[in-house]
C-alpha cells in the first residue's frame, strides 16, 4: 500500500485513499465552511482524499449542513479547500450526490416532493435540521427532468474541476438517487428508463458519459454498493445486476472503480460470488479497482500484494487520525474515533484530532 500508483492525469504516492464522510459541517446554504480546508488538508497524507458527498443541486439535497457545488460562491468556496490540500501536498476528488427520494419537502424549493426513479416511499426517517422525521413518497422523474439532472451531473463535474478538484466521484452506491433507477425494487417504470437491467442501468451511464465527455474519463471515477441493501433499496438479482454493470463500465476507461464491501456477512449476493466480492469484482474489471469495508493496515496491505485490488480507501479511521498513512507505515496504534462528533457542527471531533 505504500508504493506510487498512476491514477490517470495524477500520481499517487501509495495506494491508501481516505473515502468519502459526510461531516456536516457546511453552512445552512450549502458553502463550504474554513473550518473543512484545516480538515482536509490535515489528512493530505493520503494518497487521495475523496470528499464527503456533495449536492449537484438543491433537489439532491437530503441531509443538513452538506456541501453543494451548484452555485459560484459553492465554486469559490471550495477553491479554498483545494488550494489547502495542494498546498500540503495532497490530491483530492470530489463525490458528486443526489440523494433522489431520501429528502424531504424541507429541502426542496417551495416544499415540493422528493423525485426518484418510481413513487415509491422509502420505508423509514429521515434528518432535518429540527430532528428526525417520517419519508414521504416521492414524485416519479419524466424522461426530460431524467435528462436535465444528467445535465446537472455533468455541469457539477465542470464545476468541481473549477474549484480545483483533480477529479470527481460519481456516487452510485447505498441508496440514493442512481441506485434507485439500477434496482427492481425502487425501480417499477416501464420506459426506456425501467425493466430489465440494460434499461435500469441506463441513468447510471448517462451519467457516466456526460462527465467523463465533460472533464474526461481519467477524471472521473465511480462508487457502487453492490453489496449493500441501504436506505430500503435492495433487487431482485443483484449478482445479476452489478455483473452487468461492472463488465460495461470497462468500455469507460474510468479512473477507478470504488467497491464498497458488503457491512453484512450475511448479505445474499454472497451466496452468489465463491470466489469473495471484491475478488469477483476484480475478474470482471478490467480498470482501477478500489475497495473499501472494514480493512486495517494489515488487510489492505495484503488485498493490495494479491492484487485483489489496486488501491485501498479508509473512512472512520481517517476521522479520529489525520496521519494514517503515517501510524499504518509506522505500525503505531490507530486512535478511536468518537461517533457523538460525526455529524456535529463544531471543531470538536473534526480539526482536533492528532
Amino acid at each position: 500500500m505504500f508504493s506510487s500508483f498512476p491514477l490517470g492525469h495524477i500520481l499517487l504516492p501509495n495506494r491508501i485513499v481516505m473515502a468519502p464522510l459526510t461531516r456536516s459541517r457546511a453552512g445552512a446554504d450549502g458553502m463550504p465552511s474554513p473550518v473543512m480546508a484545516l480538515y482536509y488538508s490535515q489528512r493530505a497524507g493520503a494518497g487521495l482524499i475523496i470528499s464527503e458527498a456533495t449536492n449537484i443541486s438543491r433537489q439532491g439535497t437530503g441531509y443538513p449542513y452538506t456541501p453543494g457545488i451548484y452555485t459560484n460562491d459553492h465554486i469559490e468556496g471550495w477553491k479554498d479547500i483545494t488550494r489547502a490540500v495542494h498546498a500540503a501536498g495532497g490530491r483530492i476528488f470530489m463525490q458528486l450526490w443526489h440523494v433522489g427520494r431520501h429528502s424531504h419537502p424541507f429541502y426542496q424549493t417551495d416544499g415540493e416532493m422528493p423525485v426518484s426513479a418510481s413513487a415509491i416511499r422509502e420505508r423509514g426517517s429521515i434528518k432535518i435540521p429540527g430532528g428526525i422525521t417520517q419519508t414521504v413518497q416521492p414524485r416519479s422523474l419524466d424522461k426530460a427532468e431524467i435528462l436535465a439532472i444528467t445535465g446537472q451531473y455533468g455541469q457539477a463535474a465542470e464545476n468541481a474541476i473549477k474549484a480545483g478538484f483533480d477529479g470527481v466521484e460519481i456516487h452510485a452506491a447505498n441508496g440514493y438517487l442512481i441506485e434507485q433507477f439500477l434496482h427492481d425494487g425502487t425501480n417499477r417504470r416501464t420506459d426506456a428508463y425501467g425493466g430489465n437491467i440494460e434499461k435500469r442501468s441506463r441513468f447510471l451511464f448517462g451519467v457516466v458519459e456526460e462527465i467523463s465527455g465533460r472533464i474526461k474519463a481519467e477524471r472521473t471515477g465511480l462508487r457502487l454498493s453492490p453489496g449493500g441493501e441501504r436506505l430500503d433499496v435492495h433487487d431482485s438479482d443483484p449478482a445479476g445486476l452489478f455483473t452487468y454493470v461492472v463488465k460495461r463500465l470497462n468500455d469507460f476507461r474510468l479512473a477507478y472503480l470504488h467497491i464498497i464491501e458488503p457491512l453484512n456477512r450475511n448479505a445474499g449476493i454472497l451466496k452468489s460470488l465463491p470466489a469473495g466480492f471484491t475478488p469477483h469484482f476484480r475478474e470482471l474489471y478490467t480498470g482501477t479497482l478500489m475497495t473499501n469495508g472494514g480493512y486495517d493496515a494489515e488487510s489492505g496491505n495484503k488485498a493490495v500484494a494479491g492484487g485483489i485490488a489496486d488501491l485501498v480507501s479508509y473512512g472512520k479511521p481517517f476521522i479520529s487520525n489525520p496521519g494514517l498513512v503515517r501510524k499504518f507505515y509506522e505500525g503505531s496504534a490507530v486512535s478511536p474515533w468518537d461517533e457523538n462528533t460525526f455529524y456535529t457542527q463544531g471543531r470538536e471531533g473534526y480539526t482536533d484530532y492528532t
